[in-house]
């Protein structure tokens, strides 16, 4: 079955919050074709199955921060509720709960997304590790080469997003 969503979309939906890769609730339920209300609602029916290191609610700040920094989130700005913060684990067991076919197809493209940034990750620290290696391994003729290189690994600063990828 082709993807109903691109994995890239999905990536864009995926902030960094408290240290945790997270996507909010709104963009779940949008991904998963339910009102957010939905959504939290069934969320509630089963607190069990959500523990902290699946899901969280967002502070006031964090809320603002979120709001701010990513465009697609403007609509939060206006409602009273905060919104709730899903890790890889909390989408996967909303899917679950949610039941229902597309919920279940965008659940598989958001566990990619968060395998594809994971994956990411750990590459980019193999290549740094490898980096070292040969750094040590070879004279300090070659030490421009290697700061070029780090350079070019290093992550570019966001100008404006500091909430996400």
């Amino acid at each position: 079955m082709d993807a109903i969503i691109p994995v890239e979309v999905i990536e864009g939906k995926i902030l960094l919050i408290r240290g945790q890769k997270v996507m909010v609730d709104a963009d779940l339920a949008e991904l998963y074709g339910v009102p957010t209300k939905v959504l939290n609602q069934a969320v509630k029916r089963n607190k069990e199955r959500f523990p902290i290191d699946f899901m969280f609610q967002l502070a006031e700040e964090e809320k603002a921060k979120v709001v701010t920094n990513c465009d697609h989130l403007k609509k939060l700005k206006f409602s009273p509720n905060l919104p709730y913060a899903f890790t890889e684990h909390g989408a996967i067991m909303l899917a679950t709960i949610l039941s229902s076919p597309i919920a279940v197809q965008a659940s598989i493209q958001v566990v990619r997304a968060f395998v594809k940034l994971r994956e990411m990750l750990t590459a980019h620290k193999d290549l740094a590790r490898k980096l070292d290696k040969m750094e040590k391994k070879y004279d300090s003729q070659f030490k421009v080469v290697f700061d070029a290189i780090r350079q070019l690994m290093a992550p570019s600063e966001p100008k404006s997003r500091k909430i996400g990828f």
